[in-house]
């Protein structure tokens, strides 16, 4: 199923089709069905799924700068280093992208540029993202709307150690830490649900201006055949009318080819006779 990621959005119906149709033909229709259901990428996705193919040791090391970024943020470590680093490999990436989608004739607007910095930026904080980002099989793109990486809470202080605190206020903070994530949650999931919402939308979008292109350039071709069936009409009539002129000059010209074989068989009628007389 690999190969279908590979395809441009517009092309991506007909060729898990294809696929699907061949896959059920091998024999096993529960994989074809699973094919079949198999969301078409949106073009930031689809953008970034190049990344796997086209330039697989740059998101490799992009990747591995977001590993040691979650390790030191729950060893509670310095990641300024770390957080400047995969700044610098996602621009570089993004320049990337942008560069293959250009060479591939999709050339990618700013909406969809910034859907790839935030999907590769995910992949950076939750591990379940950057594993589907490796895998270059994004349907759509992702977003990471939390402060600390997935699984992992706030970084300890490199300061002094705390004195300890008495047993109350440790539960007010625990509780008070246990709402926040509570919140974080449930803001996390609402952004997710906002996320796949507009991810419909735009995919919806795009389908329809994709139609609207088919549409344009049927009426397009449309046209250009009607004025080459006016144009050939055109020839056709002026063959016609040759043909008209030129069945009128044989006509005529085999009329007088006949007068003239008339007239010199009757020349030489008279000349036989007048030879007659004369013998």
């Amino acid at each position: 199923m690999n190969e279908l990621y590979g395809h441009a959005p517009e092309d991506f119906v007909l060729a898990r089709a294809n696929l699907a149709a061949r896959v059920k033909k091998g024999g096993d229709p529960a994989l074809a069905k699973q094919i079949g259901a198999l969301r078409r990428p949106t073009v930031s996705a689809w953008a970034v799924n190049q990344l796997a193919r086209s330039a697989p040791d740059e998101l490799d090391g992009l990747l591995e700068v977001g590993t040691e970024l979650r390790a030191a943020w729950a060893a509670g470590e310095h990641v300024a280093e770390l957080d400047q680093r995969r700044g610098e490999l996602i621009t570089r990436l993004v320049r990337t992208v942008e560069r293959l989608a250009t060479e591939a004739e999709r050339p990618l607007r700013e909406p969809a540029v910034r859907e790839v910095q935030e999907t590769l930026h995910a992949a950076t904080m939750d591990p379940e993202v950057a594993d589907e980002v490796a895998e270059g099989r994004l349907a759509q793109p992702r977003a990471y709307a939390g402060f600390a990486p997935v699984g992992e809470g706030a970084p300890r202080a490199q300061t002094t150690p705390r004195r300890p605190t008495p047993k109350k206020r440790a539960d007010k903070q625990q509780s008070e830490e246990e709402k926040r994530r509570e919140e974080e949650e449930r803001r996390r999931r609402l952004t997710e649900q906002a996320e796949a919402a507009a991810a419909e939308a735009r995919e919806a979008e795009e389908a329809l201006a994709e139609w609207q292109a088919e549409v344009d350039a049927a009426e397009q071709a449309c046209t250009e055949i009607a004025e080459e069936e006016s144009r050939l009409r055109r020839e056709l009539n002026a063959v016609l009318d040759r043909q008209d002129a030129l069945l009128k000059r044989f006509r005529m010209s085999e009329r007088e080819r006949n007068r003239a074989t008339r007239r010199a068989e009757e020349t030489r009628r008279r000349a036989d006779e007048a030879r007659n007389k004369l013998s």
